[in-house]
């Protein structure tokens, strides 16, 4: 997030595109309800009828997959209305006339014919985000989970600049990430193309520093993405496999492919806190402790470094994960002599310019949102207020392209999915506790009245839903929160798979994958 939770305050208009923070991120979508109260506008672009689009002051019910042609369609308004901001444009950014020669041809009839939304929504949106004010963007998943994930974020970059909304207090581009230590993971450089730090490959001199700190020869070259391992696998190319507190066999779209590829690959390790779907097909399962068993940090969405203190011993041979890697590392012949958490922790502020002001001594006061330059640092709230780390901002615009598949004859529904507020993830510890089994205990498939008249499905109807991956069968619940011709079930049920239907074409850039939009087809299973 380029703001913090705190500073929804200070908001004046929030835009929510491609998140339900309400079940994503509760604590946040709590405060965006409270701004809602005490006056804030609220705009929502979702398939979906969720809470928040339900409070709106506008609700624009997008077609799925479409939001690149969406947030062009704002920018050529804003851009032919002259709504934007010169000032901003002109001092902070550059390639400006690349971004209004492609918004040209976004003309609003034309991206209503995309969309689905009227041309009068476009216009009020466009006006009320561009006007003045301290308005900021929210997008979740819903916006990266596709091929052109990176194009939909680039799109709201360009938003946000264009209209001057970026380093201020209320404003900026807020994405929710989706696990609460993802920024951290990604600041530690678990990316298979990036350092730490968030440092190209082509750092010559970092590279000399890691080698010269480590004592080691280090690869110049980037690793494999994650979501390419099982092709990897099946074509010989990776032998052996070390996954640690990650479920893939469940997790991953289009999970049969991910279950062929457990199968044939050589060696695999595993490294959790519970027997996961994965460790059951590992030859070494190695028992990790949890979050409450070890000591350490996070960072959050908004940046922030946290400390994470030990209340209870792990059971039985559960240890934290750096000592698993460290003696590990000892058997193999490379030593790491750490002795506490917080030494690692020395290590990283001594690499990372934007964790150097960061002191556990620090963090048992508050925690501190990188970039922290130094220790007196009080830590950066809002980036980029008087330049982007590139100096200027770039504008990157890009073309709208359909989603991968199309609804036809023999898969004429779109399938999507979302998270269920009881839940996390799938369950590997939510699905543990009985008090929250009574609250969400089976996942249903939501389906818009006119698609189950269409279909004589009927409520608790069991249905079966293929796709040209997979199939899954759960309970049919019929409710105009989903969109007609659209699906919607949670993906957090281990008994309901649903990522035996999801896609796994993958960004050009990030190679995440089109989690969020697949076409199948649906029958009624006899009881």
């Amino acid at each position: 997030m380029t703001n913090s939770i705190m500073d929804s305050r200070n908001t004046d208009l929030f835009l929510m595109i491609g998140s339900n923070p309400d079940t994503g991120h509760p604590t946040i979508g709590m405060r965006i309800h409270q701004a809602v109260k005490r006056g804030a506008k609220l705009i929502v672009v979702d398939p979906r009828k969720t809470r928040l689009a339900e409070t709106a002051d506008h609700w624009l019910r997008i077609i799925p997959g479409t939001d690149v042609a969406f947030l062009n369609g704002l920018m050529h308004i804003i851009l032919e209305e002259d709504l934007w901001d010169k000032k901003f444009v002109e001092e902070r950014t550059e390639d400006f006339d690349e971004l209004v020669r492609v918004m040209k041809k976004y003309t609003p009839d034309y991206v209503s014919k995309i969309t689905g939304l009227p041309t009068e929504q476009l216009f009020t949106v466009a006006r009320m985000y561009a006007a003045q004010g301290r308005h900021a963007i929210y997008h979740g998943m819903g916006i990266t989970h596709y091929v052109t994930g990176t194009d939909r974020v680039k799109s709201i970059a360009n938003l946000a600049m264009l209209c001057g909304k970026v380093g201020v207090e209320g404003g900026g581009c807020n994405p929710l990430r989706g696990q609460n230590n993802v920024q951290g993971a990604c600041d530690m450089g678990a990316l298979f193309n990036n350092l730490p730090g968030y440092t190209a490959l082509d750092n010559v001199d970092l590279f000399d520093r890691y080698e010269e700190k480590w004592k080691v020869k280090l690869p110049r070259r980037p690793g494999k993405p994650a979501t390419e391992v099982w092709d990897n696998v099946l074509s010989g190319d990776i032998r052996g496999l070390y996954i640690f507190g990650e479920d893939p066999a469940v997790a991953d779209p289009n999970i049969a492919h991910v279950k062929q590829a457990l199968e044939k690959v050589d060696f695999l390790v595993v490294q959790d806190i519970f027997l996961t779907d994965t460790a059951k097909a590992a030859d070494i399962v190695l028992p990790a402790a949890c979050f409450a068993e070890k000591d350490g940090t996070f960072a959050n969405t908004e940046r922030r470094v946290q400390r994470v203190r030990k209340a209870v011993n792990p059971p039985g041979e559960a240890r934290p994960d750096w000592q698993i890697f460290c003696d590990l590392s000892h058997k193999m012949g490379y030593e790491m002599d750490y002795k506490c958490a917080e030494d690692i922790f020395e290590e990283i502020r001594s690499l990372l310019p934007q964790y150097k002001g960061i002191t556990y001594k620090r963090l048992e006061e508050v925690g501190l949102q990188w970039p922290v330059p130094d220790e007196n640092h009080p830590g950066t709230p809002v980036l980029h207020t008087k330049s982007f780390t590139r100096g200027r901002g770039l504008f990157i615009p890009e073309d709208y392209i359909p989603p991968v598949e199309q609804i036809d004859e023999e898969y004429p529904m779109y399938f999507t999915t979302g998270r269920d507020l009881a839940r996390y993830n799938f369950s590997s510890m939510t699905g543990k506790t009985v008090e929250l089994n009574a609250i969400s205990p089976q996942a249903l498939a939501q389906i818009n009245p006119v698609d189950a008249e269409r279909m004589e499905i009927a409520e608790g109807d069991l249905i079966r839903m293929t796709s040209r991956r997979g199939s899954v069968e759960m309970p049919a619940t019929i409710t105009d929160r989903s969109q007609e011709g659209t699906i919607f079930t949670t993906y957090n049920h281990i008994e309901a798979l649903v990522n035996f239907l999801t896609l796994d074409a993958l960004d050009r850039l990030s190679r995440t994958p089109e989690y969020k939009l697949c076409t199948i087809k649906v029958e009624k299973v006899d009881a």
